[in-house]
């Protein structure tokens, strides 16, 4: 037991330093402590030094990638694995990949808006004394990681809403979501609410208790949220 708690504690660690060993850190956890299906990202094109490109456009051949980096490309979302052999020998090959988490089935599935309507949530989260789980930030937007749920379910939630932002994403089966600490066109990832060290599988809340903040907050974003920012 000591072993274990030590090796997590020695990935967590690594996932907040960055660089390549950080992002098999995490990727490690992900799939063989938390059991969440992890693939890696197609990445930055890189120049001939090996740095990513001044244009920081995606190395997938489509030129005009709206979220250039940060997706599954070759192999496929549906490649994602908990098994640590197949992590292990993706980073091995490719060292600087995204860790992107394969999200909906017994994976977190996830809730994204707006970096400022996100903090908005927070505090209005945190006012109401509601426990969050881990959240992850990216220049742009923010996402909750919220316990998994079906399409019905979030139905259900949004058609007794007056008004959903377009702003606002939901992260559900056949989704995914970049992981810290990823770097992609977009900048870099991290952690705005961390998962516990030492936990044997980040606690995570249902969607239902997070929504309505998330959209109220959405809404009073400039321009009403309907913005959709990458």
């Amino acid at each position: 037991m000591r072993e274990i708690l030590g090796r997590r504690l020695q990935r967590l660690r690594l996932s907040r330093r960055g660089g390549p060993p950080a992002l098999l850190g995490t990727a490690l956890t992900c799939a063989t402590e938390w059991q969440w299906p992890v693939i890696p990202g197609v990445g930055q094109a890189r120049a001939a030094d090996g740095r990513p490109a001044e244009d920081a456009r995606c190395a997938c051949p489509d030129p005009d990638c709206v979220v250039p980096g940060a997706h599954p490309y070759d192999p496929g979302l549906l490649a994602a694995t908990t098994d640590a052999r197949m992590v292990r020998w993706w980073w091995t090959n490719r060292p600087t990949a995204p860790v992107i988490l394969a999200t909906g089935g017994n994976a977190p599935c996830a809730v994204s808006l707006p970096v400022a309507a996100g903090a908005e949530a927070l505090a209005r989260l945190d006012r109401m004394g509601m426990r969050l789980g881990p959240v992850v930030a990216t220049p742009t937007r923010m996402s909750l990681l919220v316990a998994p749920y079906s399409m019905e379910t979030l139905g259900e939630l949004l058609y007794a809403k007056d008004c959903v932002p377009a702003s606002l994403r939901f992260h559900g089966e056949g989704g995914y979501l970049l992981l810290p600490p990823s770097e992609a066109g977009g900048g870099g990832v991290r952690w705005e609410r961390a998962p516990l060290a030492g936990s044997a599988r980040p606690w995570l809340p249902d969607v239902e208790a997070v929504v309505d903040a998330l959209v109220e907050a959405s809404s009073g974003a400039p321009g009403g949220g309907s913005r959709l920012a990458y």
